[in-house]
């Protein structure tokens, strides 16, 4: 039976602990960008609605495929409690659309470690064990006390008669990252839990929130420690194309009072297409833009370019005609909806990680930085570790 599965990721504009916290930027990309990513990611989900008093989280929320509810101030205080949100939003989308889903996944955008599949998981834990709620755990290792009043005693364990760590019981403490459970459970109970409840077990690593300003910087360096997961196969292309704007450059441009422009572009993305062509591998910059700043950046390359193209499909697909390659022999690089066709059309679409929402869905892979800041020394690095031709720790090193 298909379920209609609705994800709620509350989100409002006055933190007091850290300023703007939703929207702060972690690897890249807003705080909150990370969980509606996640959110999309899950194929049981059929809707995201972000709760939000605040005008910028809802603009970066529908730019990153999310709805929004608009929340009362009534209930956007930093003493009003999550489940006020949830109700309100339920009874708002009923009560507007007629909508009532089967199942809420209640995610907390101070949770941006989760892995592709836990959410996904966490679903199939819910309804194979035929719970009604369901709250995301990780595991307690080791000795646990508690104060209480002036003393202090041994919580989890009898300290008299100390075991093996091993042989101790398994303890779990609530991480606050993903909660599912039936409606009925919120209504009835005021509570994201109830009924009979199940837990999904998740790493002591990948249970980290966004609580203090520290926690950010913490964050961010888990982040770039992970290894790079869920990598289209790169080592077999034999042509790579970049769009230039948004891709080589970081999407500004700078204008002279003479009328000429100039825009930023990032070295070490030169170093990445000469070590790529070194090993043998085609590069092609294609832009819609016809500047002189486009040609020039080019031969500074030592690259091949097309510009001042109408239809960039055509002119990609004259490009490989040319060439004699397949479309599964090519990689492109995009970041908006111009870019939309190519990405569509060719063996391994690739975006940077500041792409528009209307093209991040065509992409097989993500890069982990944005234009114009070495998103193309990132996809040079990954063709040559696949060829064999760069050590895995470099990569990992420099881009998680």
């Amino acid at each position: 039976m298909n379920k209609d599965m609705l994800s709620i990721i509350p989100a409002r504009g006055g933190s007091k602990g850290i300023p703007g916290k939703n929207i702060r930027p972690l690897c890249g990309k807003p705080l909150l960008v990370h969980t509606i990513e996640h959110a999309r990611q899950t194929p049981q989900i059929t809707r995201i609605i972000v709760s939000t008093d605040d005008r910028q989280i809802g603009q970066i929320a529908v730019e990153n495929g999310a709805e929004v509810v608009w929340r009362p101030a009534a209930i956007s205080g930093d003493r009003d409690s999550s489940e006020s949100a949830l109700k309100h939003t339920l009874e708002f989308l009923r009560d507007r659309d007629g909508y009532e889903p089967d199942l809420v996944v209640f995610l907390q955008a101070t949770s941006p470690m989760r892995r592709p599949d836990d959410i996904k998981r966490a679903i199939e834990t819910l309804l194979s064990e035929n719970a009604d709620s369901l709250l995301s755990v990780c595991p307690v290792h080791g000795f646990v006390w508690r104060r209480k009043g002036e003393n202090i005693e041994s919580f989890s364990f009898d300290y008299r008669q100390r075991q093996m760590r091993q042989d101790a019981a398994k303890d779990y403490i609530e991480n606050g990252s993903i909660y599912v459970f039936k409606p009925w459970v919120l209504q009835q109970l005021n509570n994201r839990l109830g009924g009979k409840i199940a837990m999904h077990e998740m790493a002591y690593l990948d249970s980290f929130q966004v609580d203090e300003p520290d926690d950010l910087i913490l964050i961010e360096q888990l982040m770039a420690a992970r290894p790079v997961a869920n990598l289209p196969d790169l080592g077999s292309i034999q042509l790579l194309v970049l769009d230039f704007d948004g891709v080589l450059t970081d999407n500004r441009v700078m204008v002279m009072e003479t009328g000429e422009e100039a825009v930023l572009a990032h070295r070490g993305d030169g170093w990445g297409i000469a070590r790529l062509q070194e090993a043998g591998v085609e590069v092609v910059v294609l832009s819609s833009e016809k500047n002189p700043v486009v040609a020039a950046r080019c031969r500074k390359l030592g690259v091949d370019y097309i510009q001042g193209s109408d239809d960039k499909l055509v002119a990609l697909q004259e490009l490989a005609r040319r060439k004699g390659l397949a479309a599964t022999q090519i990689a492109f690089v995009g970041n908006d909806v111009n870019d939309l066709e190519c990405l569509q059309w060719v063996g391994k679409p690739i975006v940077v990680q500041d792409a528009t929402a209307g093209v991040r869905s065509a992409a097989k892979w993500i890069a982990n930085l944005p234009g114009g800041y070495g998103a193309v020394r990132e996809v040079c690095d990954l063709i040559l570790e696949q060829r064999g031709l760069l050590g895995r720790d470099l990569v990992e090193e420099e881009y998680g």
